[in-house]
């Protein structure tokens, strides 16, 4: 089993920044792990975010690019989101997921409102 729990969300005004953590624990190889953020808004299909490979190669949802970077720290199995320049529309529930040797892993969500 593997786990997934994410930390950092909150509540910030437009404008503002965040960094998300997805901490894994259990039976991981996180470094070749490949690593994701989705999220989901109110009435809104969940939606990728970001992507991390083992290698370190990542890609971003278009909505996302230029101000959102995913990072990961293989000695802390620790994935990150930084996001700034957050605006309205990035509200949502945050998730960190992994597809692991043939299982899929999701956090429980960390909850980020952009509001003034």
């Amino acid at each position: 089993q593997v786990q997934l729990v994410e930390s950092g969300g909150g509540l910030v005004q437009p404008g503002g920044s965040l960094r998300l953590s997805c901490a894994a624990s259990g039976t991981i190889f996180f470094s070749i792990a490949a690593m994701r953020w989705y999220r989901q808004a109110p009435g809104k299909q969940r939606e990728l975010v970001a992507g991390i490979t083992s290698s370190s190669s990542t890609n971003y949802a278009d909505s996302v690019k230029g101000r959102f970077a995913i990072s990961r720290d293989n000695a802390k199995n620790t994935v990150y989101l930084q996001m700034n320049s957050l605006k309205p529309e990035d509200t949502a529930v945050y998730y960190c997921y992994t597809f692991h040797r043939g299982n899929t892993y999701w956090g429980q969500g960390t909850q980020v409102t952009v509001s003034s």
